[in-house]
């Protein structure tokens, strides 16, 4: 703890953070453009090694120590690494339980989770628990318990821990909230977001290739199938709710003078996964006899304090294109991703939508127009580079981030108390204030602010 100490003594800024590109440093001194944090990873699979991509490209980061219990994912870390010319980690990943180990370097200030989801909560604990800045990949927590283990932890250690929700950081959900905060669509009072993605490929492969088809799961898997789909069979519940909420919960001020009072939620049938499995393996391969137990469509109903309602989807079973199904809808008009189509009272012709494109370019939020071309291939769009770097700069300041305890609870709520709902013919299931009342005084975050 002494070291974290002095670390923060040395890091500890008013009011700007960093940030770094491949080249060129903004916002800082001299003194501050030398200072390197000391990130370790815990899980370099397919997500953890996008995220050590990005941070070999900064020059304000040394990777001191990297953690798989898959040696395979460690050879491919440890090459990137190699070829990037950096100094070579330490390595851990003996046991399931060495990232500990890890959790006792000095040399480590700050660690970024991006493991199986059951292992988040207990991983951002116990990186709390050690005194380093963790950022834990989405979702943060799976029951109620976690949820709160997460904001007491923080209380209690004082150290803090960021959802690494990078869809807060897409470029029209940007200029979106710029819009919101503009007062462009008016008082707020419905918001529609979710999970619509078709994963039976990412839920299934050969046991050769991610994402490569099949019928596979399990022990006989790679990557995500190895893990993911056994929540399909074990819950009904909207298991994936952070990267539509997450945005949603920004621009209405979620936990700083909002906050999510009760939800009800519903599940239809669960036929997608068991269809996939017959028509790629045939209806007498051994998978087409699991039970899924997670219904296809998930919608859930939040009410607010503030008396907004918002509409959570999810739906992965199924064939279908991507959408996260954004809509925003205050009392002079709203905005809808799919059809790309925004109407604004007294700016649109009466009873027509508009294009959307000429009212993101107008309201492109500030961090876009100056960072937009350093983010280009960062992965997702760019918004991968803006949330590590919000991370970087928060855990060099040691400052609460943008996205923090408080924001990972509740979004991450949403997982129990809709397998709840459920389970209860949709009986309304209220929301804990992990805030403990401080919502109503704590003011929204700047979103505006060059915290770079």
């Amino acid at each position: 703890m002494n070291s974290r100490r002095k670390f923060i003594q040395k890091t500890t800024v008013a009011g700007t953070g960093v940030f770094v590109a491949p080249s060129l440093t903004y916002g800082f001194s001299e003194k501050y453009q030398e200072q390197k944090l000391k990130v370790a990873l815990i899980g370099v699979g397919l997500r953890g090694t996008n995220h050590l991509s990005n941070l070999l490209l900064r020059k304000d980061v040394i990777v001191t120590a990297i953690c798989d219990v898959d040696p395979s994912r460690i050879a491919i870390a440890k090459e990137m690494i190699e070829k990037n010319g950096a100094t070579a980690p330490k390595v851990f990943g003996t046991n399931e339980y060495d990232y500990r180990n890890l959790l006792d370097l000095k040399e480590v200030e700050a660690v970024i989770i991006s493991t199986p989801w059951l292992w988040h909560t207990r991983m951002t604990v116990d990186a709390m628990e050690a005194g380093k800045y963790a950022g834990v990949e989405v979702s943060a927590a799976n029951t109620m318990e976690e949820c709160w283990d997460l904001v007491n932890t923080h209380e209690r250690t004082g150290t803090h821990m960021m959802i690494l929700e990078n869809v807060n950081y897409r470029r029209d959900v940007m200029a979106i909230l710029h819009m919101v905060r503009k007062a462009v669509f008016g008082e707020l009072v419905h918001f529609r977001c979710g999970y619509q993605h078709d994963l039976r490929a990412v839920k299934f492969n050969n046991g050769k290739q991610p994402y490569g088809g099949g019928v596979e799961f399990g022990e006989k898997a790679i990557s995500e199938a190895k893990w993911r789909t056994y929540h399909s069979i074990t819950r009904n519940a909207d298991v994936y709710p952070t990267h539509g909420i997450g945005p949603i919960a920004a621009m209405a001020n979620i936990n700083r003078g909002n906050r999510f009072v009760s939800l009800t939620s519903s599940a239809t049938k669960a036929i997608g996964l068991h269809n996939h499995i017959v028509k790629q393996g045939g209806k007498d391969h051994p998978n087409a006899k699991v039970k899924f137990r997670q219904g296809d469509v998930i919608t859930t109903t939040i009410q607010t304090a503030n008396e907004e309602t918002i509409i959570v989807t999810h739906d992965c079973n199924l064939p279908r294109p991507y959408s996260l199904g954004f809509r925003v809808q205050g009392a002079n008009g709203l905005w809808e991703v799919d059809g790309n189509r925004m109407y604004i009272e007294g700016k649109s012709d009466p009873h027509k939508w508009d294009a959307a494109d000429s009212w993101l370019k107008e309201y492109d939020h500030p961090l876009w127009k100056k960072y937009g071309a350093y983010a280009e291939g960062s992965g997702h769009g760019g918004m991968d580079f803006f949330v590590l770097n919000a991370f970087v700069a928060s855990a060099k300041q040691n400052i609460a981030p943008p996205l923090d305890a408080y924001d990972a609870a509740a979004w991450s709520a949403i997982t129990p108390l809709s397998e709840v709902s459920i389970e209860n013919n949709g009986a309304p299931q209220h929301f804990p204030d992990f805030t403990r009342g401080t919502w109503i005084r704590r003011k929204p975050y700047n979103w505006l602010k060059n915290t770079f």
